[in-house]
């Protein structure tokens, strides 16, 4: 565990309200690489103009596809700095405590850069069940998956800071998860209204990371600083076998430059990635050979270490069973070596 990243009351907290806000999650030496991939990728933020509000009275927010103009999954074309922050080991060890298991999936990585004026911002207040599971969230957040929010530059709510209602709040109010399939307007109306006043924000600072679940309440909120910007990243992990859980199928999305990804992460992010680890019986010289073709820049030595100790433990296990053979035929012989002897004697 990184137990300078975040704490056991962090883990508590996130189990009791379903989101935490955890400050100085990264260090300024790893915001600082992230925000120039940003401005690499979205341009810098002098772009962006005056608020923009499209919101009737008394409507709290819509969707809309402005909101997500400027969303970019991993990998991108950039430094290793943004392409892997989503697989920060801190992020990862944060979601195996989360979800109790061992061996977790990320399933969505996503840059997610907004400028005030490009859009008007504005969600309602849902949960992201719907587009994580065919099915519903369980009871036991550990069962789900867990979605971490991470910001790169200072996030104030007038630079877009996500609200969110916490589990025990949004029961006060009889706003379960399911309510929010509800298509009726009046429904609808009502939970955003009953939602509104219990409202907390998640403003904080470059390097803040969120984890939340799926059937938390949150929303984004829109951008109303003059030529404001948000730079930030949500990632998801799920259990490895959970394949009730699921967003994004890596290798759909082949065409993508995933030698910035494979070049530069260990294996432990690799696998969260499905990448098998070293001395998985999927790696063969063969298997291994392949890769390489691939991806000729990716450093597979791991990966032939683990197959070159595996080779003397086969060996061994070759020999033991070559023994136990012999060990059965031995008999064997003395009792037909017996029978003749006995034939002999008899045919005398």
């Amino acid at each position: 565990m990184d137990r300078n990243r975040f704490t056991r009351q962090h883990m508590k907290a996130w189990r009791r309200d379903g989101a935490v806000v955890i400050p100085d999650f990264f260090t300024p030496e790893e915001v600082a690489a992230v925000v120039a991939d940003f401005e690499a990728v979205f341009g810098k933020p002098e772009h962006a103009g005056e608020e923009l509000n499209k919101k009737g009275e008394g409507v709290v927010g819509r969707f809309h596809p402005s909101q997500f103009k400027d969303i970019q999954p991993v990998p991108i074309d950039c430094s290793p700095a943004l392409n892997l922050i989503g697989v920060h080991p801190a992020l990862i060890e944060f979601a195996k405590q989360a979800l109790e298991t061992d061996d977790v999936r990320v399933y969505q990585c996503q840059s997610w850069a907004k400028f005030t004026g490009d859009s008007d911002y504005d969600q309602p207040f849902h949960t992201d069940f719907s587009n994580h599971t065919l099915t519903v969230p369980s009871e036991d957040a550990a069962k789900n998956s867990i979605t971490i929010l991470c910001y790169f530059s200072d996030v104030s709510d007038a630079h877009g800071a996500m609200h969110f209602v916490t589990r025990p709040d949004a029961n006060s109010v009889g706003a379960d998860p399911e309510l929010s399939l509800s298509r009726d307007p009046e429904v609808h109306a009502k939970l955003q209204k009953d939602l509104v006043p219990l409202t907390r924000s998640s403003a904080s600072t470059a390097g803040t990371a969120i984890p939340y679940t799926i059937d938390i309440y949150h929303r984004g909120t829109n951008l109303t600083a003059p030529k404001g910007h948000r730079y930030a990243l949500m990632t998801c992990f799920r259990k490895a076998h959970d394949d009730a859980i699921q967003f994004t199928a890596w290798a759909f999305h082949h065409t993508k430059p995933w030698q910035k990804i494979f070049e530069n992460a260990t294996t432990e992010q690799l696998a969260v990635f499905g990448v098998p680890r070293p001395g998985d019986p999927f790696w063969t010289e063969v298997t291994i050979e392949r890769a390489q073709t691939r991806y000729p820049g990716w450093d597979l030595t791991p990966y032939r270490e683990a197959l070159g100790k595996k080779a003397p433990a086969r060996a061994v296990k070759r020999k033991a069973a070559a023994a136990r053979k012999g060990t059965k035929r031995a008999p064997a012989k003395r009792k037909i070596a017996k029978r003749a002897a006995v034939k002999k004697k008899t045919a005398a």
